[in-house]
């Protein structure tokens, strides 16, 4: 572990066992608990900034997934579906109560599946960008397997990965100013998390990826809050099922994949708005 540490939570992280996981985790503020989820590749650093702005409302709780952040590996491969199961290790490991949940990409769609597995177990839930709402088609399939391919390329080490790596981050997942010292920081560990984003767009392609049917049995409120400029997982293909959910709501930002990175202060802004109307 060089590179990613970087990305993930502070050197003081608390460690937390579950099913043979160590999971790094960082907890800070006063509040409701809310816990941050994030993207494949990324880390718990990725919520730094909210956490400074939302911190004095709420306690929060950000996580590295197995094999990224400060996190030790998994002997499961990555999915949305087995960080669900870790995350509801987390939670009873911390004993937390109905949690606020706020998950992006893989880590918003193990955040749906999650809240799907326990109704009433949690308060409210933030989607940004999440995976899984979409129907994988062939061109879906197709788009997938260029990623897999990708990232395969990073896991053998080839040696023109890392400029395409930073090129994919720098225009296409996270192009705004603010997200530029974790951009950095994603980049920089590239080698060292392609394993880690090889199988987790493996599983996207997988019969269990599909959680339309999860989402749709939500009762809970659920905001998501979703980049406009989103070409890793696009907002119409999702927005059938967003339209038929129980208590949904949608705000866009400005941004690539991540608008708690991308917009910070306007994100915690309407975080906190939708907080507020959140049962107690």
């Amino acid at each position: 572990m060089n590179a990613r540490a970087w990305t993930g939570t502070p050197e003081d992280a608390e460690i937390v066992e579950v099913d043979g996981v160590r999971l790094a985790i960082a907890r800070s503020g006063q509040g409701p608990a809310v816990i941050c989820l994030h993207a494949i590749g990324h880390g718990a650093r990725d919520f730094e900034r909210f956490a400074k702005l939302a911190g004095r409302d709420f306690e929060i709780i950000r996580l590295d997934w197995p094999g990224q952040g400060r996190s030790g590996p998994d002997k499961e491969p990555a999915s949305a579906a087995r960080y669900a199961e870790l995350l509801s290790g987390v939670i009873e490991k911390l004993r937390i109560e109905r949690p606020i949940l706020l998950g992006c990409s893989v880590g918003g769609a193990a955040a749906l599946i999650y809240a799907a597995s326990v109704p009433g177990k949690v308060r409210g839930l933030v989607a940004c960008s999440p995976g899984g709402l979409m129907e994988i088609d062939a061109k879906a399939r197709k788009a997938i397997g260029f990623m897999v391919k990708f990232f395969s390329a990073g896991e053998r080490g080839a040696r023109w990965f890392a400029p395409a790596f930073r090129a994919y981050y720098r225009f296409l997942v996270l192009p705004k100013r603010p997200a530029a010292p974790q951009r950095r920081r994603i980049v920089a560990a590239g080698y060292e998390t392609a394993p880690v984003l090889r199988a987790a767009w493996e599983s996207f392609a997988a019969p269990e990826a599909d959680i339309r049917p999860l989402a749709l049995s939500l009762d809970i409120p659920v905001w998501f809050a979703w980049a406009k400029g989103d070409r890793i997982v696009a907002l119409k293909a999702s927005l059938p099922v967003i339209k038929q959910m129980k208590n949904a709501a949608l705000t866009t930002f400005p941004g690539g994949h991540a608008p708690f990175l991308e917009r910070p202060k306007a994100f915690a802004k309407a975080f906190t708005a939708f907080a507020k109307t959140l049962p107690a």
